[in-house]
């Protein structure tokens, strides 16, 4: 039950003790009042978020529960009422932590200001760095479990959701995730405090760094643009890459999608999701210009994965469209990838990577 249909039935409850007759209610102190609507929630079987306040918040509601013992009816009467009258008075609600503030703020103040902030919620005394490291995504926590001490990386393995868990221990090489998982046995006896400090110091490490300009790696950034580039630029382009640095040029290579990649990388089945989201008049400029042995397999391959009444229909068009001019073609088949990439990038289909095959 969650706290509003808890709260739903408070209102009978308070009808049913609040007798005309009963002699005034005693005057609890706010500690008291918090731990009577706990206690009532909780009864009711609400799902309280309790472990989100702060560890002293938590102590000190767990310790008065502890010393209270009987609640007459008519001071739960009057506790329940002026908890449902605060209620209603509640116009808008602010998050609570430094985390959520900067989820709503998201894109309205710099990233220079969000890793201030952050850092300073870390150095609070009150705050669990555990909280900021679990909505770290994986890609920021993967360096810490491959530099940190073996006894580091256990621990964190050992704060993090298992779901996490497991899917950064998968990405490790195997002699070093052998080493960290034993670490895990090791922590047995590790203290709060210690677990805490170690937080600190990670989070503190990990905000430390610099915010990055671009989103996505130079390898993506280079392999975007040159797939949309001239077919006589993108190979001089690479040429120059392979002089310079052979390795990064090898990256750049199979990060790069053409129309003549269709074949080895676009699924048969999501070829219509294509036809569909692109304009009919670049897809049959597309068709037609495919000059090349490569770009006219790749054409064919389109064709082949419609229906026969949408195929034959397409090349009766291609067939009626005539000579495409170099440039044309090319612009063409350049808004085929780009409506594929979109596709891919929105989660409707997915491409075939090297490594699958």
């Amino acid at each position: 039950m969650s706290e509003r249909q808890a709260l739903a039935r408070i209102e009978p409850v308070k009808r049913a003790v609040a007798v005309p007759s009963a002699p005034k209610a005693r005057v609890p102190s706010p500690r008291e009042k918090a731990a009577i609507i706990v206690r009532f929630l909780l009864a009711e079987g609400a799902e309280i978020p309790l472990s989100r306040l702060p560890d002293h918040m938590q102590s000190a509601l767990t310790e008065q529960m502890g010393q209270m013992r009987l609640v007459d009816r008519t001071t739960l009467a009057s506790v329940v009422e002026e908890f449902l009258a605060e209620l209603e008075q509640v116009g808008m609600a602010f998050p609570g932590g430094i985390e959520d503030a900067l989820s709503v703020m998201g894109g309205h103040i710099s990233p220079n200001a969000a890793s201030r902030l952050r850092r300073l919620a870390g150095a609070s005394a009150k705050a669990d760095p555990w909280d900021r490291l679990t909505q770290l995504p994986t890609d920021r926590l993967l360096p810490v479990l491959e530099e940190e001490s073996a006894e580091v990386a256990a621990v964190m393995l050992s704060k993090l959701p298992v779901a996490r868990s497991a899917e950064l221990l998968g990405m490790l090489p195997g002699e070093r995730a052998r080493r960290v998982a034993f670490a895990v046995s090791m922590t047995g006896n590790v203290d709060p405090e210690t677990v805490r400090r170690i937080g600190l110091s990670l989070a503190t490490q990990l905000d430390a760094q610099p915010p990055r300009a671009f989103e996505a790696g130079p390898v993506e950034r280079v392999g975007a643009i040159l797939n949309i580039s001239p077919a006589l630029t993108r190979e001089d382009v690479l040429k120059g890459l392979e002089e310079e640095d052979r390795s990064f040029a090898e990256q750049v290579r199979k990060a790069i999608f053409t129309f003549a990649h269709i074949p080895s990388r676009l699924l048969p089945r999501d070829v219509p999701k294509v036809i569909r989201v692109v304009d009919q008049s670049a897809l049959i400029s597309a068709l037609a210009g495919a000059s090349g042995a490569a770009d006219a397999t790749a054409a064919e391959f389109i064709l082949a994965n419609v229906s026969q009444r949408m195929a034959q229909a397409l090349r009766e068009e291609i067939a009626g469209r005539g000579k495409v001019r170099e440039k044309e073609a090319e612009e063409a088949m350049a808004t085929v990838v780009t409506a594929i990439r979109q596709l891919e990038g929105a989660g409707e289909l997915a491409l075939i990577r090297e490594e699958d095959e």
